[in-house]
């Protein structure tokens, strides 16, 4: 199917939904059905690299009118829509509108991170999309709180941020399993690449038990980290 059209109507995006069933694959779906554990979901079964690709195809023609018609149905329909505003490379207050607009529809942590790793407009604007992750982080949306950590972790663990995530991960408010869990992410990858200052931050004990104690398990069972640093990190746990 042509997926970079000039114009898009409702025939057109019937079509593209059968194309989406005709590319489904059973397995795939039963198997992330279950790792997403949303009963919201009505998922495809389409694996990410391919939703990339058509997600990549569709941005390069009219987005705006395949937007429209989307009814974010289907997980897969809401994955393509955001994916496809990670791919336009345009103004990024412009980009940043459509992203805003989409996050309405982030109602699982897969749509939330699949969408949000990519979105590398942050990694060329890093003071403009600092200020923007900040809203989100301050946000009572525990999904808008979610998507600026994961934001953090994917485009900004560098030297002119690293303090400044750190403290952000003492300051995340909430009681959300899944923005602990990306919180507890976010300072394991912290750890993968500024060790020594990372673990100045678990040695306060000023995290909640929970993410302090998922930080510390993520960083064990990487395999870039050595047995010694391991075992170094249990002395930090939370009884």
């Amino acid at each position: 199917m042509i997926l970079n059209k000039k114009n898009w109507n409702e025939n057109d995006y019937k079509k593209f939904i059968n194309y989406l069933h005709n590319n489904s694959d059973q397995k795939y779906k039963e198997f992330h059905a279950k790792i997403v554990a949303n009963e919201k979901s009505n998922i495809l079964g389409i694996k990410t690299p391919q939703l990339k690709k058509i997600a990549l195809e569709i941005s390069k023609g009219n987005f705006q009118e395949f937007i429209k018609l989307n009814n974010h149905k289907y997980y897969e329909e809401i994955i393509i829509h955001g994916l496809i505003i990670s791919y336009l490379k345009d103004d990024f207050n412009k980009v940043i509108n459509y992203f805003d607009q989409f996050l309405i529809y982030i109602d699982n942590w897969a749509i939330c991170d699949v969408v949000c790793s990519n979105m590398k407009i942050f990694k060329k604007n890093q003071e403009n999309g600092f200020t923007k992750i900040n809203e989100y982080l301050n946000s009572q949306n525990n999904w808008y709180k979610r998507v600026g950590i994961v934001l953090l972790n994917a485009h900004y663990i560098n030297d002119d941020y690293i303090d400044k995530i750190l403290t952000i991960c003492q300051k995340i408010n909430s009681s959300d399993y899944y923005v602990l869990m990306a919180n507890a992410w976010l300072i394991s990858t912290c750890y993968i690449k500024y060790p020594l200052k990372t673990e100045n931050l678990l040695k306060t004990k000023t995290l909640d038990k929970f993410t302090q104690n998922k930080a510390i398990s993520k960083i064990r069972d990487s395999y870039r980290v050595n047995k010694i640093n391991k075992d170094n990190l249990l002395k930090y746990k939370i009884k």
